[in-house]
């Protein structure tokens, strides 16, 4: 299994950015995969969920209407749209094997650090 995530970055409050993660390794066209966070000091928490055929997501209540997610099984990969970012959404993001909670209890690659500040 292999995941490789980008598009972190330093944004300033209520700015957006879109991450992406390209999946190999595995048969990304039947996996559900979600995004997982690690906030600073705090515990890996889910964000958002997406089933095989991209028709059936589910979100944190945090993120509700702020973040989207979406993949693209042609290319296996998976995106997360973020919007409106807050300086609580700094963390390190990863994409996961696995249905919303579950993902954290997957294997994880290196993540892409989102850093919201003014």
């Amino acid at each position: 299994v292999q995941l490789v995530e980008s598009g972190g970055g330093l944004v300033s409050p209520g700015s957006s950015l879109s991450l992406s993660c390209v999946a190999s390794g595995f048969p990304f066209g039947p996996s559900f995969m979600s995004w997982v966070r690690q906030p600073p000091g705090k515990e890996l928490e889910w964000v958002a969920a997406i089933n095989p055929t991209g028709r059936s997501t589910t979100y944190a209540d945090s993120v509700k209407g702020r973040f989207t997610i979406t993949r693209d099984n042609t290319k296996n990969t998976m995106y997360l749209q973020m919007n409106d970012l807050k300086s609580e959404d700094t963390a390190v993001y990863y994409c996961a094997q696995g249905w919303a909670a579950q993902a954290t209890k997957r294997p994880r690659a290196h993540g892409t650090q989102v850093t919201v500040s003014s």
